[in-house]
Parts: structure tokens; sequence; C-alpha cells
């Protein structure tokens, strides 16, 4: 999609095959049974920095659809809370107010976390970060076990979907300069007001009418001749371009062209899980707030404390879990920070297991991940896979888009550059 929006508001026609019956992919809404309505298969969130995000939506015209929160709230079981909000200093020491009075942490494990950030604005540039994980840096930094728990991995995992055990120590590191201490209001969280398939609905594409979906069209095979792309075959139909760019995951594009030698099984999945329950009453007036000690990590109030999302990244230990063993554990653990659960009765649930969700980041993978530009003059890569500069997420997605449409517009005699650079 943000490959479709950059060069189609550049005049080009676009041509989108989708083989499901809506845009989005793994981050998209669907509607329930009896007309309810649609919810995400999970929450995804941005930050300010998530620039190229930003501008994906900007050209859609649904920005404005994007609410974002100042204060990220920390729930320790029993409910005790912590806020971290920007203060009056500049960055990369606007948080240091609020982090005085984080009651999660000791004071000595503030002054640990406080060492290990000014550590990791001064290494940014390590050579040997995608070697290392995240948990070999922290320990090298002589971090200790507490403030791993519940400060890095709590901010991490969420992030990286993955653990602290198996994640290259650079996107660790990306996230925090980039989320934390590259400006003052980078850290704000984007949360959409609407369902994720409305921000990509029909009407979003409007300002755009050069770009046409065909939904329910699977590619089937891809035509080569020689060093070029001839054509693609989806469904009874042969679709010809004077270029062509590959969204297609890494597992399914690998055996339509095998030449591209594509390390298939190097992106290793790291599951999500979205667990949705609706209450009969309130049991919390706090818009989201990541939970600290437990399996759950974040919660998210949908609708007026009565309908809450709760997220586990990298849930590896929710996927052989039943359906029914996961919404009690849920409640389980959630009643320890809103013991307004305990009261209330639970109308209806939902389970989304995305056992695909994201690839794992772990160390030496970066140089796995191919370029937009390919063996074939005429076709450019692009997915969250791909190397983007960030890892699997919306951010990633859409710098993936733009650094294919840039490509493809070189070919096509329209050099632009649609990729907008991180934040300083």
């Amino acid at each position: 999609m943000a490959a479709a929006a950059a060069l189609g508001s550049s005049g080009h026609h676009v041509t989108v095959l989708e083989a499901r019956p809506f845009p989005g992919g793994r981050a998209t809404s669907f509607p329930l049974p009896g007309g309810a309505e649609p919810i995400d298969n999970c929450q995804h969130i941005l930050l300010r920095c998530c620039v190229n995000l930003l501008d994906f939506y900007r050209r859609l015209g649904v920005d404005q659809s994007i609410q974002f929160h100042r204060e990220i709230h920390f729930l320790e079981p029993g409910g005790r809370r912590s806020v971290m909000k920007r203060g009056l200093l500049p960055a990369p020491l606007h948080f240091a107010e609020s982090f005085a009075t984080l009651r999660f942490l000791s004071l000595a494990e503030k002054l640990a976390v406080a060492r290990a950030l000014l550590a990791l604005r001064r290494q940014r540039h390590r050579p040997d970060l995608d070697r290392i994980t995240m948990l070999d840096w922290l320990r090298e930094q002589r971090q200790p076990p507490r403030a791993i728990e519940r400060f890095w991995r709590q901010v991490l995992v969420s992030a990286i979907n993955e653990e602290l055990e198996h994640m290259a120590a650079a996107h660790g590191f990306q996230v925090f300069w980039l989320g934390f201490l590259a400006g003052r209001d980078t850290y704000e969280m984007g949360i959409p007001s609407i369902p994720l398939g409305q921000l990509y609905s029909p009407d979003a594409w409007r300002a755009l009418p050069n770009v046409q979906f065909r939904f329910r069209t699977a590619v089937r095979s891809i035509e080569t001749s020689e060093d070029h792309i001839a054509a693609v075959v989806a469904g009874d139909e042969r679709f010809t371009a004077d270029a062509y760019i590959s969204a297609l995951p890494a597992d399914r594009l690998a055996p339509l062209l095998p030449s591209l030698g594509l390390e298939r099984d190097a992106f290793a999945p790291s599951p999500i899980t979205g667990i949705h329950l609706w209450f009969d009453r309130p049991v919390t007036t706090l818009p989201h707030a990541t939970l600290l000690d437990r399996t759950l990590q974040w919660m998210f109030n949908k609708s007026e404390g009565r309908y809450l999302q709760l997220v586990v990244s990298a849930s590896r230990s929710l996927t052989p879990l039943s359906r029914q063993q996961v919404i009690d554990l849920a409640l389980r653990e959630l009643v320890e920070f809103f013991p307004a659960v305990r009261d209330a009765r639970l109308e209806r649930a939902e389970v989304i297991k995305e056992i695909h969700a994201t690839f794992s980041a772990r160390p030496g993978l970066e140089s796995l991940r191919p370029p937009a530009a390919t063996r074939f003059s005429n076709l450019s890569l692009a997915g969250d896979w791909t190397r983007s500069g960030w890892p699997a997420t919306m951010e990633g997605a859409v710098r993936s888009g733009y650094l294919a449409a840039g490509h493809a517009s070189r070919l096509l005699g329209t050099p632009q550059v649609y990729l907008l650079p991180d934040i300083a």
C-alpha cells in the first residue's frame, strides 16, 4: 500500500493484486459474526518517530484518525501506577523528572538504567550490535535483573516482538534512541481512533484514483525472460506492467522466483496474541497501560472501560493453549491490576493468535534481508522482511514500500526519493 500510494501520488497507474478480500495484511480489522463492529486483529500502535508511517497516513488523508498520548502508564500487580512523560528539560533529558518518580524501580535500579541509557547514546554506532543480543548488552552494562524485567524487557519485547535473549541489540538500540532519546515528543504513542481496516478503506484511496485494487487475486506464478519480469499470473488473468513490486512474504516469494536465492528459512516467525474482552460495566478509566510482572503486557481501553484489548508479544507460551485457557489466564491476571474486573460479568471474548505476526529479529539477520533492487531489471522488493532499516513494524513495512517505489521510479524514468530519513 505504501508503494502504491507513493507511486500513485506521482501520477503512475498502479494495480495492487491482493490475495485477501481486504487490504492491510497483518495490520487490519475484520467484522465479528452477528454484524458487530469490526475489531483489529491486534492493537497496532506507532510512535512519533515513525515518520514514514505518518507520511503514508497523510497521503491517504487519515492522519487525523491517529490519537497521540503523552503519558505512558506502568501498572504493577496490586494496581500501583507510575507515569512516564516528558518534562521541561530538552532531549535527551526530557524524561528526567518523571523517571525520578517511577515507583516500580528502586533508586539503585533507576541509576543503573540511566547509566545504560547514557552508554546506549555513546555506543549506538558500535559495529557488533547486530551480532550480539540485547540481553548480552544489558548484562555487559551490569543492569539489575529487576530493571531488565520491568523496564528494558517491558518496552522492547512489545516494540520488537521478540525476547531480549533472541533480539539483535541493534534493534533495541534503535527503539530507545529514536523513541526515547532523539526528541522530546518522539516517544508519544499514536493509537488509531478507528478500526485499522478503515484507515485503508476505499474512501481513503479516492484521492488516488490511479491506484486500483484487485482483491481475492492471489499471484499463482511469475513469468520471467532472462533478466526481467515478463508477466504475473493471478487467478485466470495475466498481468503485464512496466515495473513490478513484490510485497509477498519471503516464504511465498521464494518458490515463485527461486532464482532470487532468498534465505526463506532465515525468517523464523514470532507470534503475537490479541485478547479482546467485553464486560457489562467499566473496569478502568485508564486509556492504556503496560502491565508488569505478568504474561499480559499491554491493555488498551477501546470503549469507556468496558471493552479492553490486551496484547502479548512474542507469545510463544500462549500458542499451545486453548482459547478458553487464554481467556482464563487473561481474567486471572487482569483482576490483579483492575479489581473491578472481579465484579464485572464477561459478556464476550475473542482470542486472535497471529502465529506469523513478524519475523524474529535475531542477531545476524540483517545481512540476509534483501534490498529493494533485484537481479531482475524491472522488479523491486518490498515487505517488512526486506532491508528497510527497521525491524518488522508498520514503519518498517512503509519504509520498504517507499524504498521499492523509489527503485521503481528510477526504472520508469522518473526518479524520486519517497523515503523520509529517521529523526536525527
